[in-house]
């Protein structure tokens, strides 16, 4: 292969790549040359903080020995082989992942990503139960492939409309700073607030025809769409709908699994059990593409005498296990989940902190190292920064200004999301957040501070 110079990176990868979630014409990649740690650098020698770990996945931050050593030594023994194939990883990681799921979660579907993971799901779901409807959220996301972006809520669903998987029915979420139910939240109580979306579960089932229903699919936290915690109560009232009505209860965990909330699965913190918990990204911490579909045994032994219809190429790829294998590793000998509690109350008083000092921020939301920045032009009407599904000349000029200071992060309509590896300290956060607030300070002027 012919040898490329670091400053010629760039200009090549634009020559010949199309990108995704990008107008062609408009493409700025920062060309990366190593990361480290929590940082990575491109190729003028530019350091720059990671507050996204990626893209939501490097958990365990760059540049793991532990992990690149396991890849080496995969690479070595045995590189490849099929989807149908025992391998050493394929047995480790059976046992390893059993050992930190939920009890009874016990058998594992892998795919290359958490698209398939979804899909894979609602192909499992719709199969176990004779049923074909999946119920999702309008605020959500779980994926980019033709089914996984129709279970999509978000207006990124809507660009590809109609779609070719039918079945899917969106609900609104308990989204307490933009209530459709409750424009007055000072007036209505957690349990109230919680009891009414319940209710409006259950008329939708009731509309539906529960008979028609095969799972709802959904995040236990909104990653993307805002970090949106439920209210309390919520997911196990799901949960408990779910039973009553013989409807699968499905976890997206692909952003919010592997210590992401100081669990290693975020329905530990309501005490939930779900029927299957798909994942992705923080399996690997992004050091190889691999997703998984954890089930209960019963819908795994549906399949005993059936054939599964389903399967590619690479799943179950020995580098990827091997891959998840060494990262779990790193999260249990290093502590990182409860690394990630304890940071979780100073990454909160940050968050609280950076609200109290701008009159842009309308809501600051997180659990563990899983935050949110609302942004607003009025603090007391809400109304947002930039409207649904649009990133308007503010929010770019947020972009810029944090890229140029050295600070990488993802925003999403109205809403700077912060999600830095697990190992990052409370010096490096204070790093970050001290760009981010030199930032807002621009957005606070153009705000009604009425």
């Amino acid at each position: 292969m012919e040898k490329i110079e670091d400053n010629q990176i760039a200009s090549l990868c634009l020559k010949h790549n199309f990108w995704t979630w990008s107008a062609q014409a408009h493409i700025e990649p920062i060309p990366v040359i190593r990361a480290e740690g929590v940082y990575f650098w491109d190729v003028n020698g530019k350091r720059y903080l990671d507050f996204n770990s990626m893209t939501m996945c490097c958990n365990i931050g760059h540049g793991n020995k532990h992990v690149i050593q396991a890849i080496q030594n995969q690479v070595s023994e045995l590189a490849y082989a099929g989807p149908h194939m025992a391998t050493k990883p394929r047995a480790l990681l059976g046992e390893m992942l059993a050992e930190v799921c939920p009890v009874g979660l016990t058998k594992f579907l892998y795919t290359l990503g958490g698209a398939e993971a979804n899909e894979n799901a609602i192909k499992l779901a719709r199969a176990f139960t004779g049923k074909y409807k999946i119920i999702t959220c309008y605020r959500s996301y779980h994926g980019a492939t033709h089914g996984a972006i129709a279970l999509t809520g978000d207006s990124r669903r809507v660009a590809w409309e109609p779609l070719v998987m039918g079945g899917v029915v969106h609900m609104l979420n308990p989204f307490k700073f933009r209530s459709a139910f409750h424009r007055n939240l000072e007036e209505i109580e957690e349990g109230e607030f919680t009891q009414d979306y319940l209710n409006y579960l259950e008329d939708l089932i009731a509309f539906e025809g529960a008979h028609t229903i095969a799972a709802i699919l959904i995040e236990p936290v909104v990653g993307t769409n805002g970090i949106i915690l439920p209210p309390k109560g919520y997911l196990q009232g799901v949960h408990e709908i779910c039973k009553r009505n013989q409807i699968l209860f499905i976890a997206d965990e692909v952003m919010t699994g592997f210590g992401r909330t100081g669990e290693w699965f975020a329905v530990n913190h309501w005490g939930i059990v779900p029927d299957m918990i798909t994942m992705a990204k923080g399996l690997t911490s992004g050091y190889a593409p691999l997703g998984a579909v954890a089930m209960k045994s019963e819908i795994a032994d549906f399949f005993n005498e059936r054939t599964y219809q389903g399967g590619l190429t690479y799943n179950g790829h020995p580098l990827s296990l091997a891959a998840a294998i060494a990262n779990i590793e790193v999260i249990k000998d290093s502590n990182l989940i409860e690394r990630t509690r304890d940071m979780a109350p100073v990454f909160s008083k940050m968050l609280d902190e950076l609200k109290l000092a701008h009159q842009s921020i309308g809501e600051v939301r997180s659990i563990g190292l899983f935050g949110g920045i609302e942004l607003v032009r009025n603090q007391k009407s809400r109304d947002p920064l930039t409207p649904y599904n649009t990133q308007n000349e503010e929010m770019n000029q947020i972009k810029k200004f944090t890229r140029n200071h050295g600070l990488y992060h993802y925003t999403h309509d109205n809403v700077i999301l912060i999600i830095p590896p697990l190992i990052i300290t409370a010096e490096q956060l204070a790093e970050g957040f001290a760009i981010l607030s030199d930032a807002l300070k621009i957005i606070d002027t153009i705000v009604d501070k009425g």
